[in-house]
């Protein structure tokens, strides 16, 4: 015991010091594309055509990145490409949720100190779920902040949602939600739990969680990486803005914060 102590003490503290301070350790963010000025359309037509999920879109002067389709998969970074498509770093990636009348509401300051709750794995394909699972390791110890996960919907605040809601997960989806105590909120992390991800909706899947129950926070990505979701549970209680779920060819490339 004794040993493990000491080593402690040589260590030092390795715990994200986010939100406090921004995070500039390599790894934490795999990154995503972002909306730049064009002078070519053929270079525009290039990159609309190469993406798989129609995140990328031609505006006037260039191209706009829809983040909430984006599955980062790399296609508009090659083949001389990525000189052209700026590389935003950042891992602010939340934002309010496509039904209006839920991301209106917002739960208090208070819940931000105790806050619980729930993960919900709606037929993923367990990448979401492994990036979830790293906030309760020592490097990002969201229990720091006020955050628990909790076993059961009756105790929760915060239904975390991942995957498309395949045809078995419907009515779960539907009932955990239900067993909630008011006031309770639905982030949905994960392109697949925002609109279907590359399964889209399907007779399989209900092409997101926003299609069963009220999405209030979504986290794009594919999967978003823990500080992305961590920032989400934030935006949640009301102590991170959200960000801006379109880039666009005017628009500055985002440094981490």
């Amino acid at each position: 015991m004794a040993n493990w102590v000491l080593k402690g003490l040589r260590t030092g503290i390795r715990t994200t010091g986010y939100p406090s301070r921004p995070e500039r350790a390599a790894g934490v963010s795999p990154g995503r594309p972002h909306g730049a000025s064009l002078n070519s359309i053929e270079q525009a037509d290039t990159l609309v055509e190469r993406c798989p999920t129609r995140a990328i879109e031609r505006q006037e002067g260039g191209v706009a990145v829809d983040h909430r389709r984006c599955v980062y998969c790399l296609r508009c970074q090659r083949d001389g490409m990525e000189t052209v498509a700026p590389w935003d770093a950042s891992y602010e990636w939340a934002t309010e949720g496509l039904d209006e009348a839920a991301s209106a509401k917002k739960l208090q300051r208070a819940f931000g100190r105790s806050l619980h709750i729930r993960f919900l794995d709606a037929g993923a394909c367990s990448a979401c779920v492994s990036e979830a699972r790293q906030l309760n390791n020592p490097y990002y110890n969201m229990h720091r902040l006020g955050l628990f996960t909790t076993p059961t919907p009756r105790n929760a605040d915060v239904l975390l949602v991942s995957g498309p809601v395949s045809d078995a997960m419907r009515l779960p989806l539907r009932k955990a939600y239900e067993a909630m105590p008011a006031p309770k909120r639905v982030v949905a992390i994960g392109a697949c739990a925002i609109f279907g991800g590359v399964f889209g909706s399907s007779f399989a899947a209900s092409g997101g969680a926003s299609q069963i129950i009220p999405v209030d926070v979504i986290v794009p990505g594919c999967p978003p990486p823990p500080l992305a979701i961590l920032h989400g549970l934030l935006l949640v209680v009301g102590r991170k803005p959200p960000a801006q779920p379109v880039s666009r060819p005017s628009d500055q490339v985002m440094e981490p914060a």
